[in-house]
Protein backbone atom coordinates (compact mmCIF):
# COMPACT_ATOMS: atom_id res chain seq x y z
CA UNK A 1 0.00 0.00 0.00
CA UNK A 2 1.35 3.47 -0.39
CA UNK A 3 2.84 5.60 1.89
CA UNK A 4 2.54 9.52 2.23
CA UNK A 5 4.29 12.06 4.63
CA UNK A 6 1.99 14.47 6.49
CA UNK A 7 3.10 17.98 6.45
CA UNK A 8 1.41 20.84 8.40
CA UNK A 9 1.56 23.69 7.18
CA UNK A 10 0.31 26.25 9.62
CA UNK A 11 1.19 29.89 10.78
CA UNK A 12 0.22 33.57 11.50
CA UNK A 13 1.00 34.23 7.56
CA UNK A 14 1.30 32.38 4.76
CA UNK A 15 2.20 33.86 1.16
CA UNK A 16 1.93 30.94 -2.01
CA UNK A 17 2.88 33.23 -4.87
CA UNK A 18 1.56 33.22 -8.11
CA UNK A 19 3.33 34.66 -11.75
CA UNK A 20 3.75 38.18 -11.34
CA UNK A 21 6.02 41.13 -11.24
CA UNK A 22 7.22 43.57 -9.13
CA UNK A 23 4.94 45.98 -8.59
CA UNK A 24 1.85 43.40 -7.35
CA UNK A 25 3.12 39.57 -6.19
CA UNK A 26 -1.00 38.33 -5.43
CA UNK A 27 -1.03 34.71 -3.15
CA UNK A 28 -3.12 31.70 -4.15
CA UNK A 29 -5.54 30.35 -1.75
CA UNK A 30 -3.85 26.91 -0.83
CA UNK A 31 0.24 26.14 -1.78
CA UNK A 32 1.45 26.21 -5.08
CA UNK A 33 3.66 23.09 -6.42
CA UNK A 34 6.61 25.86 -6.81
CA UNK A 35 6.27 27.12 -3.02
CA UNK A 36 6.04 23.09 -1.71
CA UNK A 37 9.10 22.22 -3.42
CA UNK A 38 10.82 25.20 -2.23
CA UNK A 39 10.11 24.56 1.36
CA UNK A 40 11.12 20.62 0.99
CA UNK A 41 14.45 22.20 -1.25
CA UNK A 42 15.22 24.26 2.02
CA UNK A 43 15.08 21.35 4.09
CA UNK A 44 17.13 19.02 2.43
CA UNK A 45 19.71 22.08 1.96
CA UNK A 46 18.81 22.18 -1.87
CA UNK A 47 20.37 25.98 -3.17
CA UNK A 48 18.23 27.40 -5.79
CA UNK A 49 21.31 27.64 -8.23
CA UNK A 50 21.43 24.15 -8.66
CA UNK A 51 18.97 23.24 -10.80
CA UNK A 52 19.90 19.78 -11.36
CA UNK A 53 19.19 18.86 -8.02
CA UNK A 54 15.96 20.83 -8.27
CA UNK A 55 14.87 18.58 -11.13
CA UNK A 56 15.58 15.22 -9.36
CA UNK A 57 13.80 16.68 -5.85
CA UNK A 58 10.29 17.65 -8.57
CA UNK A 59 10.66 14.10 -10.34
CA UNK A 60 10.47 12.38 -7.24
CA UNK A 61 7.24 13.88 -5.50
CA UNK A 62 3.60 14.58 -5.89
CA UNK A 63 1.34 16.64 -3.64
CA UNK A 64 -2.02 16.72 -2.31
CA UNK A 65 -3.21 19.82 -0.44
CA UNK A 66 -6.21 19.89 2.01
CA UNK A 67 -7.34 23.30 2.92
CA UNK A 68 -8.11 22.94 6.57
CA UNK A 69 -11.10 24.56 8.15
CA UNK A 70 -10.25 22.83 11.23
CA UNK A 71 -7.19 21.67 13.07
CA UNK A 72 -5.61 20.29 16.07
CA UNK A 73 -3.84 22.23 18.99
CA UNK A 74 -2.04 20.74 21.59
CA UNK A 75 -3.64 20.66 24.82
CA UNK A 76 -6.97 21.00 23.31
CA UNK A 77 -9.65 17.88 22.71
CA UNK A 78 -11.42 19.47 19.92
CA UNK A 79 -10.30 21.32 17.05
CA UNK A 80 -9.82 24.88 16.75
CA UNK A 81 -11.32 26.79 13.70
CA UNK A 82 -9.51 28.61 11.26
CA UNK A 83 -11.18 31.34 8.74
CA UNK A 84 -8.22 32.33 6.56
CA UNK A 85 -8.35 35.58 4.99
CA UNK A 86 -6.34 37.51 1.87
CA UNK A 87 -4.78 40.86 2.86
CA UNK A 88 -2.45 42.88 1.29
CA UNK A 89 0.95 45.06 2.52
CA UNK A 90 2.67 47.27 1.09
CA UNK A 91 6.49 47.88 0.25
CA UNK A 92 8.51 49.96 -1.49
CA UNK A 93 10.46 48.36 -4.18
CA UNK A 94 14.49 49.81 -5.75
CA UNK A 95 15.25 48.49 -9.01
CA UNK A 96 11.88 46.51 -9.81
CA UNK A 97 11.90 44.11 -12.74
CA UNK A 98 9.67 45.45 -16.17
CA UNK A 99 7.78 43.01 -18.06
CA UNK A 100 10.89 43.19 -20.76
CA UNK A 101 13.20 41.97 -17.90
CA UNK A 102 15.10 45.52 -17.54
CA UNK A 103 15.72 47.34 -14.09
CA UNK A 104 12.61 50.41 -13.32
CA UNK A 105 14.96 53.22 -12.18
CA UNK A 106 11.86 54.41 -10.39
CA UNK A 107 11.06 53.00 -6.96
CA UNK A 108 8.11 51.37 -7.44
CA UNK A 109 5.09 50.61 -4.89
CA UNK A 110 5.00 46.89 -4.21
CA UNK A 111 1.52 45.12 -3.26
CA UNK A 112 1.91 41.62 -1.68
CA UNK A 113 -0.90 39.51 -0.34
CA UNK A 114 -0.89 37.25 2.56
CA UNK A 115 -3.68 34.78 3.75
CA UNK A 116 -3.75 35.17 7.73
CA UNK A 117 -5.24 32.51 10.12
CA UNK A 118 -5.15 29.39 6.74
CA UNK A 119 -3.85 25.78 7.98
CA UNK A 120 -3.13 23.18 5.14
CA UNK A 121 -2.49 19.69 5.44
CA UNK A 122 -0.27 18.21 2.44
CA UNK A 123 0.37 14.57 1.85
CA UNK A 124 3.55 14.04 0.17
CA UNK A 125 3.95 10.73 -2.45
CA UNK A 126 6.70 9.38 -4.30
CA UNK A 127 6.95 8.88 -7.62
CA UNK A 128 8.93 5.84 -9.15
CA UNK A 129 12.60 5.30 -9.53
CA UNK A 130 12.71 8.74 -7.20
CA UNK A 131 16.48 9.81 -6.41
CA UNK A 132 14.82 11.58 -2.92
CA UNK A 133 13.03 9.08 -1.27
CA UNK A 134 10.11 9.67 1.60
CA UNK A 135 12.35 8.64 4.00
CA UNK A 136 15.33 10.93 2.95
CA UNK A 137 12.61 13.88 3.43
CA UNK A 138 11.61 12.81 6.50
CA UNK A 139 14.94 12.81 8.25
CA UNK A 140 15.15 16.37 6.74
CA UNK A 141 12.43 18.02 7.53
CA UNK A 142 13.32 16.47 11.01
CA UNK A 143 17.14 17.98 11.22
CA UNK A 144 16.34 20.95 8.02
CA UNK A 145 19.13 22.77 6.47
CA UNK A 146 17.47 26.14 5.87
CA UNK A 147 14.88 27.26 7.93
CA UNK A 148 11.30 25.89 6.20
CA UNK A 149 9.22 29.15 6.00
CA UNK A 150 5.31 29.49 4.31
CA UNK A 151 6.08 30.54 0.91
CA UNK A 152 7.93 33.98 1.88
CA UNK A 153 10.31 34.29 4.43
CA UNK A 154 8.71 36.62 6.31
CA UNK A 155 6.28 33.82 7.01
CA UNK A 156 7.37 31.69 10.07
CA UNK A 157 5.99 28.20 10.85
CA UNK A 158 3.81 28.39 13.99
CA UNK A 159 4.19 24.34 14.36
CA UNK A 160 6.43 21.30 13.50
CA UNK A 161 5.99 21.12 10.03
CA UNK A 162 6.18 17.10 10.15
CA UNK A 163 3.19 15.23 11.32
CA UNK A 164 4.26 11.81 10.48
CA UNK A 165 3.60 9.10 8.03
CA UNK A 166 0.55 7.15 6.64
CA UNK A 167 0.07 4.28 4.62
CA UNK A 168 -3.19 4.61 2.50
CA UNK A 169 -5.06 3.16 -0.73
CA UNK A 170 -4.26 6.73 -2.11
CA UNK A 171 -3.49 10.34 -0.93
CA UNK A 172 -6.82 11.18 -0.33
CA UNK A 173 -8.22 8.96 1.88
CA UNK A 174 -4.25 9.39 3.47
CA UNK A 175 -5.76 13.02 4.29
CA UNK A 176 -8.99 11.89 5.55
CA UNK A 177 -7.15 9.69 8.31
CA UNK A 178 -5.18 12.76 9.77
CA UNK A 179 -6.62 15.10 12.19
CA UNK A 180 -8.37 18.16 11.72
CA UNK A 181 -11.07 18.68 9.04
CA UNK A 182 -11.36 20.87 5.55
CA UNK A 183 -14.17 20.64 2.91
CA UNK A 184 -11.59 20.57 -0.55
CA UNK A 185 -8.15 18.58 -1.42
CA UNK A 186 -6.38 19.71 -4.81
CA UNK A 187 -4.42 16.39 -5.63
CA UNK A 188 -2.15 15.86 -8.14
CA UNK A 189 -1.68 12.24 -8.50
CA UNK A 190 -5.45 11.30 -7.91
CA UNK A 191 -7.76 12.25 -11.11
CA UNK A 192 -11.66 13.48 -10.53
CA UNK A 193 -14.17 14.49 -12.53
CA UNK A 194 -13.09 18.22 -11.52
CA UNK A 195 -9.93 19.22 -13.40
CA UNK A 196 -8.15 22.55 -12.82
CA UNK A 197 -5.42 24.00 -14.53
CA UNK A 198 -2.65 25.19 -13.01
CA UNK A 199 0.49 27.54 -13.67
CA UNK A 200 2.78 26.67 -10.99
CA UNK A 201 5.42 23.92 -12.31
CA UNK A 202 8.87 25.49 -11.90
CA UNK A 203 10.72 25.48 -15.13
CA UNK A 204 14.43 25.87 -13.07
CA UNK A 205 15.55 27.76 -16.05
CA UNK A 206 17.48 31.29 -15.52
CA UNK A 207 14.53 33.48 -15.22
CA UNK A 208 11.68 32.45 -12.87
CA UNK A 209 9.31 30.72 -15.22
CA UNK A 210 6.24 28.43 -14.57
CA UNK A 211 4.83 26.12 -16.60
CA UNK A 212 1.22 24.49 -15.95
CA UNK A 213 -0.11 21.02 -14.37
CA UNK A 214 -3.62 19.48 -14.23
CA UNK A 215 -4.79 18.87 -9.88
CA UNK A 216 -7.56 17.42 -9.61
CA UNK A 217 -10.56 18.80 -6.68
CA UNK A 218 -11.98 16.65 -4.35
CA UNK A 219 -14.62 17.42 -1.96
CA UNK A 220 -13.73 16.43 1.60
CA UNK A 221 -16.00 15.03 4.57
CA UNK A 222 -17.27 18.29 5.78
CA UNK A 223 -16.59 19.34 9.61
CA UNK A 224 -18.63 18.28 11.94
Amino acid sequence: MPRFLILRLDGPMQAWGTHTYEDFRPSNLYPTRSGLLGLLAACLGIERSDLAEQLRLAASVEFSVRIDSQVARLGREDSAAKPSVKLPDFHTVLDARKVDGSANRFPVVSRREYLFDAAFTVAVGQRPDATYTLERIAAAMRHPCYTPTLGRRSCPIARPLFDGNIEAENAVVALRQVSGCGDLVYSESLPSGQPLRLRDVPLHGRKRQFGTRLVYLHKDVPCS
